[in-house]
């Protein structure tokens, strides 16, 4: 790390810590000269959480009318009924610019003063009826607190009916910037902060993730970006609920506002995305959002801390009428180049960021878990990409041919051992995990019948309940996938996590699920054998001198550390809320090595499973039925 400002050290330090930056330590980096120095220390940051991904999704914008009975100073977007240019589309007309391979459906516009509330639930049925795997990304809180008013009904109630229209995620625009002093000068129509956050917070308590943008380059100060920052990093330790956070660039357009009388330079781009990305240590995903940065700054912004270049975005009309430069639509060949020339893996994701595809040869799986930082902490990589993905997904990605090694759930080797060769590594426990847990209203047998929650990620901790609930206890549930993310559990029996998320919950409990059970712990007092949740394989096709070479980095980067966990995965482990002793307790509860015990526990396994992995218990669905 090459920092030339010596003020940016005390900052680097804390980030190395696992600390987190205040407003002082902001303000410290954004006022700095050394723009290289920040942005490596923001590359650095991003590399941790993503790796060498950067994700894009093939999405088409709609804005079903421009009519506003707002007039909002920045706006170059909005118009009055019956002005020459104003425009409102028929339900027809919105489905007629959607297309098969489209994923992603981003819905927002004006907010005409007539339209009756079913006309707004009809759009997101008809678009969901017309593409059911595409997720519905629609209504800014504005619109939100809009519906609420002139539909007079609450805020919960118009998320909900729209949730059942089809509605899985919500954008983050309207939020501008969190200052009362900016908003009363140039939208005081608007929604101010603590209406925002608290829309959102609702969002997140109902199982709908959003995004979080800022608008920034008008007449706010440095300050009060960051003090926007720290406002939405607040909220996310409430609900966990945002997806990503994206900078908006302002584009003055005709509005007049000073001194934005011309474009944001790309040095303040550059910075505001790397000081997101070190402010906001508890949201997934940065994006550099083209549209308004254009695509050379976004490009260069993917190496200062930004993970996502958002997508295709067809048919985006708001920022360009504010005069962006930007092609109106980019095509997924020219965003997989872009994303290339950064040195990065291009992956096509959903709305979640679960990847769909990954546009790149040599590419090895990082399960993005405390419990696998010891495999990569020390990994140097040479001709090989590193992608964080979940257990689940990775296995998906593996029998599509798009991964080539990594720590496979055990579930997806057994699946696929025909195409694939073991290595010498595993991630398995002695006799329990802390983060394959089963939060629970019931004991074990009194769940007969039940529903349990599982989350997205899970691919070989799911058939290990199965096996438990029906070999060791006679009791047969009933399961439901759970999206990656923030989810509402009303209506569950249990909820089945495991990973990061799981070892903060058993630290501090899930509210409502009083019972928590160790799924290793039952394991290992069943059958007195470890238990094998993953073991690290490679594609039996690859060239030898490929697989000799990633055998001796594995083995290299795993010996270098030893048994010193707190030195690579201290921050790691702070960063989700554990102390380092935690943290070197947690680690040293798991054997690395694939040996005879590992081997006899996945021979037990394999027998046990089939039965229980027969049915809806081999795939269990999302809510959407997916």
């Amino acid at each position: 790390m090459q920092i030339r400002d010596r003020n940016l050290m005390p900052v680097w330090e804390k980030i190395q810590s696992g600390e987190r930056l205040t407003l002082e330590d902001g303000l410290r980096a954004y006022t700095s000269g050394d723009l290289i120095g920040l942005g490596a220390m923001a590359h650095a940051v991003q590399k941790e959480k993503s790796g060498d991904a950067v994700y894009f999704v093939l999405n088409q914008k709609i804005e079903p009318t421009n009519v506003c009975v707002l007039a909002c100073k920045f706006c170059d977007f909005a118009a009055r009924k019956g002005d020459p240019h104003a425009y409102e589309m028929t339900v027809g007309e919105i489905l007629g610019k959607l297309t098969p391979e489209i994923r992603e459906v981003h819905i927002t516009g004006g907010m005409p003063p007539d339209w009756p509330w079913e006309r707004y639930l009809e759009i997101v049925r008809s678009v969901h009826d017309r593409l059911p795997e595409a997720d519905i990304k629609a209504f800014t809180a504005v619109e939100i607190d809009f519906f609420h008013k002139k539909f007079r009904m609450p805020v919960e109630e118009v998320l909900r009916q729209l949730q059942s229209a089809g509605l899985r995620t919500m954008p983050g625009g309207g939020a501008e910037v969190f200052s009362e002093r900016v908003r009363r000068l140039l939208f005081n129509q608007k929604i101010g902060a603590k209406t925002w956050l608290d829309i959102h917070r609702t969002a997140h308590r109902l199982g709908i993730p959003t995004n979080s943008t800022l608008l920034y380059g008008h007449i706010e100060t440095l300050e009060e970006r960051l003090i926007h920052m720290i406002r939405l990093r607040e909220v996310q330790d409430e609900t966990g609920g945002f997806l990503t956070f994206i900078p908006l660039a302002f584009q003055p357009g005709e509005t007049g506002i000073k001194p934005a009388h011309r474009f944001t330079s790309a040095a303040d781009d550059l910075r505001t995305i790397a000081l997101s990305r070190l402010m906001l240590d508890n949201i997934p995903h940065i994006k550099a959002y083209w549209v308004m940065l254009t695509e050379e700054v976004a490009s260069v912004a993917l190496n200062f801390g930004a993970d996502d270049m958002d997508g295709t975005v067809g048919g985006e009309k708001i920022a360009h009428d504010a005069g962006a430069v930007s092609p109106m639509t980019l095509a997924k060949e020219r965003i997989i180049g872009l994303i290339r020339d950064a040195g990065k893996i291009p992956v096509e994701r959903d709305a979640y960021y679960n990847p769909l595809h990954v546009h790149q040869e040599r590419v090895v799986g990082k399960i993005p878990y405390l419990n696998s930082v010891p495999f990569y902490a020390r990994l140097e990589k040479r001709d090989f990409r590193i992608l964080p993905v979940v257990p689940r997904r990775m296995g998906m990605l593996c029998a599509l041919g798009e991964i080539d090694a990594g720590p496979f759930s055990l579930m997806d080797f057994l699946r696929q051992e025909d195409d694939m060769e073991l290595m010498g590594w595993c991630i398995a426990t002695r006799d329990q995990v802390k983060s394959v847990m089963l939060f629970s209203k019931e004991g074990w047998r009194d769940l007969d019948g039940r529903t349990i929650g599982i989350t997205d990620d899970t691919a070989t901790s799911v058939h290990l309940l199965s096996v438990l609930l029906e070999k060791k206890y006679g009791v047969h549930a009933r399961f439901e996938r759970l999206h990656q993310g923030v989810n509402s559990y009303d209506g569950l029996d249990a909820v089945l996590l495991i990973g990061d998320e799981a070892l903060r919950r058993n630290k501090h409990g899930l509210d409502g699920f009083e019972l928590v059970y160790d799924l290793a712990r039952e394991w290992y007092e069943w059958q007195k054998l470890p238990f094998v949740f993953a073991v690290w394989a490679l594609r039996r096709s690859l060239p030898s001198a490929v697989k000799e070479e990633l055998s001796g980095l594995v083995k290299g980067s795993l010996e270098s550390v030893g048994g010193d966990f707190v030195s690579v995965a201290g921050p790691h482990g702070r960063r989700i809320g554990l102390t380092d002793e935690e943290t070197q307790e947690y680690l040293s509860g798991f054997n690395y090595s694939l040996g005879e015990r590992e081997r006899e526990a996945i021979e037990v396994f394999r027998r046990l499973v089939p039965a229980a992995a027969s049915g809806a218990h081999a795939s269990p669905p999302d809510r959407e039925g997916r």
